[in-house]
């Protein structure tokens, strides 16, 4: 992997050669000693020198690693945790990791398997001996040198009398390989945990899969805590040893000097003169939770499908586990790279960004935040509990948010500054009664939707307010018909309105009448506006009922007066992404039992000529899940699992897959140049993928103040908006930040 420009040349007396890997708290370099030893490099990122928690941990990995010491592990050689960007140097391994060895020949099996089992075993007693427990054994931590394996990155042990970094309620480790005791209370984790990971792990090495693989962390946590692991491909009578290596009570796990006799019967020496071959193949995806941010060549498998499609397992779980994972989504120790020095050229310094606002730094904020004029007290300090949504819209210059309990509030795009938070609530209104919805902003105007729930709760009042953007008064007011037929829209420069399927454009500066017309429909449709190009469409759907069919029908309307046109649309329940070449995007939901844990599956790609009416339809290659987004001109949809998928639009496609460490990111977003797509997760990551080969850029830290949400934000995603060349993020707790895309480490200031 090429260095990059701003790379140090040299690092404690050690000359920089290459870059081995990078992640989200640092790089790993390839260094040389003046007497001719290679070692590899750890270097802290800048952002974490100045964190005191993460300095600790550092200090705590190289303690671990200087007290380990043994044929299977690779010693420190020197190390600076004191150094304004803590380092650490330890034996370089030349070898590629175990998860690499498996997706490039398969399982292991015969003396290799066997080397690998009895050399981790070696590893462990050499760990354990000196009374520290890794807790983060996983295929990336394995390399497979040719004398044996050694393992790595002590990034997340802790000696066993050692409890003062583990945080009550932040499981760390990678779900697929952790034990139940760390997500139940890491505080308690001992060696039995590593055993448990160790059989994990001699699953996936002996079967390519893990035994409790899943598409999300939530699930795979789920598994690992209640069900019993997959080990059927495993042959006997290693299965019964790998079994009891997995069993849920650790006290019911076998010691390693029991295992060591086990492994020797069950994996007994090949007789002397076989041979061993190894065959490559094409590479399986890796395990759930592995590898994240390089582009896969195949989508994987569910397996056992059965067992995934539970409707309310997702959220059963995410209550229990949110917290739980959340050491794991945030602390992200380095990541060994398995890619070829290609990518050392794609790093955000190499590309070319649109240029940030004036007066741009970074910072992060929150809308519920001290506001500079209007309603200026912290919402948060009267004790409200926050509803699950917020709305927002990005304006020139500002993101303008609103929300369930939530006045509309200006959070300036260059300082992160709340410039006004507008007094919009009835005097004496009880907060819980009222919601604010951002419609969008348009020369200068903010237009909202306010709604009022009466006395007896069983009706609503609603109106469209139009409020000032630079100072939040209000400027004028309409009712708004509570039919539900139709959702008012900013279109344009126009404010779209309805009394049942009779449409109101209004000029946003004043709120007067620009036309009226009666969209041509029966009861039964709901409607929602669509700007595509300058032509504003309304799109309606019948939602059928299961056995029914779903009808569609589509209107472009004529900003000018008014004039409609019927643009006629397949019966088919889809989702309207915008417009490549002219035609009309959709993509169409696959069947409704194909959906798992709530998330929804897309089979094909619909292309519709709105002039013509022509339609193509286009499979969908390997059903895509997620949020889908029309991103430069591809297809992009984020699974929860924080997998990234792109299809041609014009032929269903798939281009490529990167996995990341985003869990369940929102609407994938581009850049304004075409080049670059990002992703957030509610913990405040961002992503950034090339767009034209879906190679990771970069991830960034997690920013929220509240991973997962404040109180009742249950698991809205984050979303991502651009202010000129400027990320603007908004996470579900309300927490908002900016990123430069060139330099997405640099630290904000609060706003």
């Amino acid at each position: 992997m090429a260095l990059h420009k701003d790379d140090p040349k040299a690092l404690g007396g050690y000359r920089i050669l290459d870059r081995i890997g990078t992640g989200g708290m640092g790089v790993v370099y390839l260094g040389r000693s003046r007497s001719g030893r290679e070692v590899a490099v750890k270097l802290v990122h800048a952002q974490y020198a100045q964190d005191g928690v993460f300095r600790a941990r550092f200090r705590q990995e190289i303690e671990a690693v200087r007290k380990v010491s043994g044929a299977f592990t690779a010693p420190v050689v020197d190390a600076d945790p004191e150094a304004v960007r803590p380092w650490m140097a330890t034996q370089y391994v030349p070898a590629p990791a175990l998860s690499a060895r498996i997706r490039g020949a398969g399982p292991l099996k015969g003396a290799e398997l066997r080397r690998l089992a009895l050399g981790l075993l070696e590893a462990l007693r050499d760990i354990h001996r000196v009374g520290v427990v890794h807790r983060d054994l996983k295929p990336a931590n394995v390399l497979m040198a040719e004398d044996g394996p050694r393992v790595i990155d002590f990034g997340i042990s802790r000696a066993t009398e050692n409890q003062t970094l583990t945080e009550t309620g932040h499981a760390i480790g990678t779900p697929p390989f952790m034990s139940p005791e760390q997500f139940k209370d890491a505080r308690s984790v001992g060696p039995a945990s590593d055993v448990f990971s160790l059989g994990a792990l001699l699953v996936f090495a002996a079967t390519g899969r893990g035994p409790f693989d899943a598409d999300s962390p939530y699930l795979t946590a789920w598994r690992v805590m209640h069900e019993e692991p997959a080990v059927d491909a495993v042959p006997e009578p290693l299965r019964a040893v790998l079994t009891r290596c997995l069993a849920k009570d650790s006290a019911d796990r076998p010691g390693l000097d029991e295992l060591a006799e086990e492994f020797g019967r069950a994996l007994p020496e090949p007789a002397p003169g076989d041979a061993e071959t190894v065959t490559l193949r094409l590479p399986p995806p890796p395990a759930v939770g592995e590898e994240a941010g390089r582009p896969e060549a195949a989508p994987r498998s569910p397996g056992a499908g059965s067992r995934l499609r539970r409707g309310p397992v997702l959220a059963a779980v995410a209550g229990l586990l949110a917290v739980a994972l959340t050491g794991y989504l945030l602390f992200d120790p380095f990541t060994r790279s398995e890619t070829s020095g290609e990518s050392g050229s794609t790093g955000p310094e190499a590309r070319e960004w649109d240029a940030l606002p004036n007066g741009w730094k970074p910072w992060r904020a929150s809308v519920y935040g001290t506001a500079a004029s209007g309603v200026a007290k912290p919402l948060e300090e009267d004790g409200t509990s926050w509803g699950n949504s917020l709305s927002c819209a990005m304006g020139k210059g500002a993101l303008y948010c609103g929300g369930d309990g939530v006045l509309p509030v200006r959070v300036d795009g260059a300082t992160g500054r709340l410039a006004w938070r507008a007094d919009s609530q009835p005097p004496g209104l009880a907060r819980e009664r009222y919601d604010s919805t951002v419609l969008g902003e348009h020369d200068g105007v903010l237009l909202t939707e306010q709604s009022v729930l009466n006395s007896a709760r069983n009706g609503q009042t609603r109106h469209a307010v139009a409020l000032d953007s630079a100072t939040g008064k209000r400027l004028w007011s309409r009712p708004l018909h509570d039919t539900g037929s139709v959702d008012p829209s900013v279109v344009g420069d126009l404010l779209m309105t309805a009394d049942g399927y009779r449409v109101t454009a209004r000029e946003v500066r004043d709120g007067t009448a620009r036309w009226t017309a009666a969209l041509p429909i029966g009861d039964g449709y709901h409607c929602r506006f669509h700007l595509v190009g300058s032509l504003p469409y309304a799109g309606c759907t019948d939602a059928a009922n299961v056995g029914e069919t779903t009808r569609n029908v589509l209107f472009a309307l004529d900003p000018a007066d008014g004039s409609t046109r019927t643009v006629k649309v397949p019966d088919v329940e889809a989702v309207p992404l915008g417009a490549v070449g002219g035609d009309l995007v959709f993509v169409v939901y696959a069947a409704r039992d194909s959906r798992v844990a709530g998330e929804s599956v897309f089979g094909e790609v619909l292309l519709l000529d709105p002039d013509t009416g022509a339609v193509r339809r286009k499979k969908l290659s390997g059903d895509p899940r997620g949020e889908p987004a029309l991103v430069g001109g591809v297809l992009c949809f984020a699974s929860s699992a924080g997998r990234l998928t792109a299809h041609s639009p014009d032929t269903g496609a798939r281009l490529w897959q990167t996995s990341t460490t985003l869990q369940q990111p929102g609407t994938p977003v581009a850049d304004g140049r075409g080049q670059a797509v990002f992703a957030a997760s509610a913990s405040g990551r961002v992503a950034a993928l090339d767009i034209a080969t879906g190679s990771l850029l970069w991830e960034s830290t997690a920013r929220a103040e509240r991973v997962g949400g404040g109180a009742g934000a249950g698991y809205a995603a984050a979303q991502v908006f651009l202010d000129e060349g400027a990320l603007v993020v908004l996470s579900p707790d309300g927490t908002v930040f900016t990123l430069d895309p060139a330099h997405p480490d640099r630290q904000p200031r609060s706003g």
